[in-house]
């Protein structure tokens, strides 16, 4: 092709062409029920966030919740725990990081950083699995008066911080956040 003529577009051109989009159409077809059935089914979806109406639980009173397959913990505590778990000294944890999804991932395991926080100080959170080896531990039991793990014989405080026992960690706060005074959104 020289310089002064021009390309046209001819047939085979456009042949090409529409044989390549036709082939992008027909691999997007058979690609899509693959990547679709790879999204997670509409019960999982739902229990990505939880409600939980707590106006029922009074001081020292806990209920168990199921968020994502796993048992959460849910105290109101009593002004008596509440002061047991402050008047720990950080120095005598075994795990000194608060495990709070809501706070910054190295805040330190003082009780307002496990609780609710300022002014609802006696909501406690936490997901009921124990640190050790998956156990759900049994509540209001064991040395410290907050949850004991029978199997290997961990003992968490009021606060749910590992004290006593194999487990590293302590239990783990979800993302929550109280919707109303008497709701809590996990999740």
């Amino acid at each position: 092709m020289s310089a002064t003529e021009t390309a046209d577009p001819n047939r085979r051109d456009f042949l090409y062409i529409a044989t390549g989009a036709a082939g992008a159409v027909g691999v997007a077809a058979v690609a899509w029920p693959f990547i679709d059935q790879m999204r997670p089914d509409a019960s999982t979806r739902a229990l990505a966030a939880i409600e939980v109406d707590v106006s029922a639980i009074e001081p020292g009173m806990s209920v168990t919740a199921k968020w994502r397959g796993k048992p959460v913990f849910i105290r109101n505590r009593t002004p008596e725990e509440i002061e047991a778990a402050k008047a720990v000294k950080l120095d005598e944890l075994k795990d000194p990081v608060a495990r709070n999804a809501n706070i910054s991932a190295d805040a330190p395991a003082t009780d307002t950083d496990r609780s609710a926080g300022e002014g609802k100080e006696n909501w406690l959170v936490m997901v009921g699995v124990c640190t050790h080896l998956g156990c759900v531990p049994l509540g209001q039991q064991g040395d410290f008066g907050g949850w004991f793990c029978p199997c290997h014989g961990s003992h968490y405080d009021t606060a749910g911080r590992i004290r006593k026992g194999p487990a590293p960690e302590n239990l783990a706060v979800p993302v929550f956040s109280f919707i109303s005074d008497t709701k809590i959104k996990i999740g």
